[in-house]
């Protein structure tokens, strides 16, 4: 009369499927962030041997290396808690309203700082640990681009000069 009966803990533990499925998804969640740039990484707080795995793995070419170091970035995905890694992948590709809602405030930004100088003065009031030279030269050269009907080059660049001042900027925010 030994019959086997099945407890709520046997019933809880995932199937070896699920386990395979969910280390695919952290293999493949860590080939995302090798494509991340490095300052982004930096900021993800990642431990270092996951770092310095993401780093080989972008130096990797062959098929099979590749496909092996995934696995081991899988591997130690495992020690690292997903989710604030699956946010900054949605931020850092656009995916997440939270990151459209900052690039639309961002062009917000510029289109008030080529209209109008006292922007200009208001911005550099509310951030004082921004350079205001080398962002008045951007400035210019974006106005006489878009006065001479030339290709928007400096209007792109001031976007991307206005964007990498916030994020290092104390205050953080637009």
């Amino acid at each position: 009369m030994d019959t086997p009966h099945t407890t709520p803990a046997d019933d809880a533990a995932p199937s070896k499927s699920q386990r395979k499925r969910d280390m695919l998804e952290l293999q493949q969640l860590g080939e995302r962030l090798a494509a991340l740039a490095p300052a982004r990484l930096d900021a993800l707080g990642l431990p270092d041997a996951l770092r310095t795995a993401l780093g080989a793995y972008n130096r990797i070419h062959a098929h099979e290396g590749r496909r092996r170091q995934a696995q081991y970035i899988g591997r130690l995905m495992r020690a690292v808690d997903p989710a604030p890694l699956r946010q900054a992948l949605a931020d850092a590709s656009g995916d997440s309203r939270a990151a459209v809602a900052r690039l639309h405030r961002l062009e917000d930004l510029r289109a008030q700082l080529l209209a109008d100088d006292a922007a200009l003065t208001d911005f550099l009031a509310a951030h004082p640990a921004i350079d205001a030279q080398p962002l008045r030269a951007q400035l210019r050269a974006a106005r006489s681009e878009q006065a001479a009907g030339r290709p928007p080059k400096h209007y792109r660049a001031l976007f991307q000069t206005l964007k990498q001042l916030l994020e290092t900027d104390d205050h953080g925010n637009v």
